[in-house]
């Protein structure tokens, strides 16, 4: 077949994380879907080169997350349409499709808020207009509600510090010098799997006296993070979606929009990190970390006056204050939290992470899950998937 009656199109997407193989698998979906390309890609890490043979390409489109002021320059020199997948301080004149930043600031502090936290850090980045807007907005939702924020500015503003441990040792001094009980936005989470570590050498309790979110829910980070990370998961796969059929049009003669393209992050995945809620009874306290510890294995709200002197009535009244929630409701939002965990991260059937959490019938379990998130659980799977 002609060259003319296939697109040509080079992606040159990062596949060493979750969010660059997110947008691609989005982009495969827009293929498979609506018309065939041929396309190039392969292995890349977000600083890998683009091939030297882009100024004598006469390809038809280019999906990119730029990660260089000279790749912005060889791909403005060749004259092919383009969408940037990456909002940078880099200088070129292509449209931007990608994540909603400050939204994604917003969600972590309001996480934080409505689990009663009122003492807030956060560890940034500085090099990109991204991480600036996470960090802006997450400063910005907190104050607006009364509160301050600690900033711990990464070492020679990057993700790889030169000198590993005194970085994690300044880390260390930082959050030990900071108030107790804190919530702490990490602006990504490979930060956020260091400043883990940083709490681990201070032996600082997480989530009980620092609870963390990272950004981007990249799956090997955030499980291999000691606790697990919990992280504002971004919907990749409609960026590369969007932007794929973007791209579609600009190749079919359509203007340049002026306007980015911003997508809403799908919400946080909750993990151990911060899985807390901060209240100053120290009863209540250990009410609540038995449920968090021991609700997957069916506990009953008499289970919890067992393990803590209390009694029901007091109990009952001191959570209802403390964080709106009835014992039992926070026994169900904790298994369910955990149900979105297993929904995303493993392939267990329907019926084993029923077993996982605590309930006896998946049709219960699929009915509930549904009152309270608006979705079954399949649904919810593929969405944030």
């Amino acid at each position: 077949m002609a060259k003319s009656s296939i697109p040509h199109v080079a992606l040159f997407i990062e596949t060493s994380r979750s969010h660059g193989r997110g947008v691609l698998n989005g982009i495969r979906q827009f293929i498979a879907e609506n018309e065939e390309w041929s396309v190039f890609m392969m292995p890349r890490s977000l600083d890998s080169q683009i091939p030297d043979w882009i100024s004598r390409w006469k390809g038809d489109g280019i999906i990119s997350r730029t990660s260089s002021q000279e790749m912005a320059d060889a791909i403005t020199q060749s004259g092919i349409p383009t969408v940037e997948l990456r909002s940078t301080k880099l200088k070129h004149a292509f449209p931007f499709l990608g994540i909603d930043n400050r939204a994604m600031g917003r969600m972590v502090a309001e996480h934080f808020l409505e689990r009663g936290i009122r003492h807030f850090g956060v560890y940034e980045i500085g090099i990109e207009v991204y991480f600036e807007e996470r960090r802006d907005n997450y400063i910005q939702t907190v104050e607006n509600a009364g509160y301050k924020v600690s900033v711990f500015s990464a070492a020679e503003d990057s993700e790889v510090p030169r000198e590993w441990e005194k970085h994690q040792e300044q880390m260390v001094k930082w959050v030990k010098g900071l108030p107790k009980p804190v919530g702490i936005m990490a602006c990504t989470d490979q930060l956020g799997f260091w400043l883990l570590d940083a709490c681990d050498r201070a032996g600082i309790s997480v989530p009980d006296e620092v609870a963390v979110v990272g950004v981007e829910n990249d799956d090997i980070l955030c499980m291999m993070a000691r606790p697990q990370l919990s992280s504002v998961a971004f919907n990749s796969t409609r960026i590369g979606f969007e932007a794929a059929a973007l791209l579609s049009r600009l190749m079919k003669g359509a203007p340049v929009p002026q306007e980015p393209f911003l997508v809403t992050p799908l919400g946080i995945v909750t993990r151990q990190s911060s899985d807390v809620v901060a209240v100053d009874d120290p009863e209540l306290a250990s009410a609540l970390r038995f449920i968090r510890e021991n609700a997957c294995k069916g506990i009953q709200v008499n289970d919890i006056l067992k393990a803590v002197p209390m009694s029901r009535t007091a109990l009952e009244r001191q959570m209802k204050a403390a964080i709106g929630r009835s014992p039992k409701a926070e026994i169900i939002r904790t298994q369910l939290e955990r149900a979105k965990e297993l929904l995303v991260s493993t392939d267990f059937s329907l019926t084993q992470i029923t077993e996982r959490i605590g309930f006896r019938h998946s049709q219960y379990f699929s009915t509930l899950f549904k009152e309270k998130t608006g979705e079954t659980p399949g649904a919810y799977r593929a969405k944030m998937r």
